[in-house]
This record gives structure tokens, sequence and C-alpha cells, in this order.
């Protein structure tokens, strides 16, 4: 009996050569694109919770309208995440918990600051040398999805510029007009497009019908 099990183990294990389990096979001819694509999915995490606690502090020194616009941001990036773990799934790439991230949380003047420096540095720095590295691995879903989060940094950035001036002598005069201002945010749910105002001819970088769009909650 074991003999003639022999033979068919061998055929296994030659099939096992032949056709590696998917993520060896990603590995392979997509290593620039999983290692970036990890990089971008922690640094999107991290992005996440960061929006989360400015939002509740901005609510814990009275600024529920910048707590909204940190909220908006926090789901934003966390389309980016979601999108970034499917495209490493669907590779066979199994993303393990790190370390937990560390979350500073200052004033929400400070917070502004951090924001906006935050941003910037996405969109002239990291998204540029991410789209570089992976593209001449031609994978199409990690390119497309890593621009529609480079392009999305750039309305945070639009958004955040607005109040760019309130993170100095000036914030108690933004931070009222703020406040005293009625807004909405909306966050398209397929690239994280972040806008005060809903498009009329579909989300602007993704193309998406406008029906995409979810209006973001306040945090509490």
């Amino acid at each position: 009996m074991l003999n003639r099990m022999i033979p068919f183990q061998i055929v296994m294990i030659g099939f096992i050569i032949l056709f590696p389990v998917p993520s060896a096979v990603a590995q392979s001819k997509y290593p620039e694109t999983i290692a970036t694509l990890q990089t971008a999915y922690r640094n999107e995490i991290q992005a996440h919770l960061n929006y989360l606690a400015y939002a509740r502090k901005a609510n814990s020194e009275n600024y529920p309208n910048m707590a909204y616009l940190f909220c908006g941001f926090a789901a934003s990036e966390w389309i980016h995440a979601r999108d970034f773990k499917k495209i490493l799934s669907d590779l066979g790439i199994e993303l393990r918990d790190g370390p937990k991230p560390d979350i500073k949380v200052l004033s929400t003047k400070v917070n502004l600051k951090n924001a906006l420096d935050f941003e910037l540095g996405d969109i002239d720095q990291k998204y540029p040398q991410f789209l570089e590295r992976i593209k001449p691995e031609k994978h199409e879903a990690a390119i497309r999805s890593m621009t529609y989060a480079w392009e999305t940094e750039k309305q945070h950035q639009a958004l955040l510029q607005k109040m760019q001036s309130g993170t100095g002598i000036f914030f108690g005069l933004l931070a009222k007009k703020i406040e005293e201002t009625s807004v909405r945010y909306f966050v398209c749910q397929i690239c994280g497009s972040t806008v005060v105002e809903l498009p009329k001819d579909g989300c602007p970088i993704c193309k998406g019908s406008v029906s995409g769009y979810k209006e973001v909650e306040r945090v509490k």
C-alpha cells in the first residue's frame, strides 16, 4: 500500500514545484509592488488613527467642525488602506499586525499644522516615490489605487491650506470662522475622494458615479 502511494506523493510534489502557491508567484513577479503596498498600508492605517485622535481632541476643545474635517480625512485614509490590503490579499499576501502605531496628539492648532505637513509629505515625496517603484512591474490595480490615494491627498491638502494661516497667531479668529460655517464632507467609497459638495458629473478622481459618495459621520 505504501509503495502505491509514493508515485502519487511524487506527483504532488512535482505539481507544487511547477505551480507554486500564489504568494510565491506574486513575490517573484511583484516584489517591489508588494513591499510598497505593505508600506503604504501601514502609512494609511497610521494616518487613519491619527485623524480619529485629532478629531476627538478637536471635539474636546470645542472645535466640532475641525473635528468633522479630521473625520473626513480618517474615512478617506481607511479606504486607501482597505484597497491596499485587498490587492495584497488577491496576491496571496497576508498582512500581519505590526507594532501599535505611535499616535501623538497635541493641541488642535498643532494637529492642524502636523496634518498639513503629513499631507504635503505624501504629495511631494511618498506617493511619487511609491509609483516610481511599482510602475515597472505593471500591476494595474496597485498603480490605480496608488494614484487614487495620491490624488486624494491633494484634495486633503487643498482643504487644509484654507486653514494654514490658522496654525499661527490668527488661529483663534480662523477657528471662530470655521466653527460658525455650516459644512458637510463626502467621501467616495471607491477611491477616497473627499469633497464638501457632491460633484455633478461623478467622482473627479476615479470617475465613479456620484452615488458612490457617502456623507461623513461626525465623531462622538
